[in-house]
């Protein structure tokens, strides 16, 4: 089982990081705060999915402990989202819609195909699988914001549709940060209660 989700999170972890640089360089060109926050955590999601690759076979207690070092790294796409609007806050100029609706439809296709591959898997392992696993599933439901916003953007000729899916997108990371936190926490108290 293990050498299978080693191979999964791999194909996973290459898909992300591939549409990582898509997805960047679209949001750095139109100035779209819900792609940038989406494409750092494309990136976030390769580090989790290779980290998840190199700790298979761990003990449970360094599992336990990567999976608390897992939802810490799921905080950063809030970080950067926060940077993001801020700098769009300055100066709150619209993303051009149509770019912003397909690339968020490019990232939509992506996340789900990864969430369905790690469906199977999201119980094996712990905190670690939960953590892949729930990253791709809240990056899903990010995306349908993503390309809503560019038609509520294309209607409004506004800046805060991608805003507020930006700013989204950061409670989503939240909240994924503190169910693998709690997860990996029990994880602990289990492998430290085991003679």
């Amino acid at each position: 089982m293990d050498s299978t989700l080693r191979k999964v999170v791999t194909i996973v972890a290459s898909l992300n990081l591939a549409y990582f640089g898509v997805e960047f360089a679209v949001a750095i060109s139109i100035g779209s705060v819900s792609l940038f926050a989406d494409s750092i955590d494309f990136l976030e999601d390769t580090s989790v999915n290779f980290l998840i690759a190199l700790a298979l076979g761990w003990s449970a207690m360094k599992r336990a402990r990567l999976g608390m070092a897992l939802a810490g790294i799921l905080l950063i796409p809030g970080v950067a989202t926060l940077w993001a609007a801020w700098q769009k806050l300055m100066a709150p100029l619209p993303p051009a819609p149509i770019p912003l609706s397909i690339t968020g439809f490019g990232a939509l296709l992506i996340n789900f195909s990864c969430a369905f591959i790690l469906a199977r898997f999201r119980s094996h392992s712990g905190s670690l699988t939960r953590a892949a696993f729930l990253s791709a599933r809240n990056d899903a439901v990010a995306n349908v914001a993503i390309i809503a916003a560019g038609f509520v953007t294309a209607y409004t000729l506004s800046a805060w549709p991608d805003l507020i899916v930006g700013l989204g997108i950061l409670a989503i990371n939240a909240d994924a940060a503190r169910a693998v936190w709690s997860a990996a926490r029990k994880e602990h108290a289990l492998a430290t209660a085991q003679p």
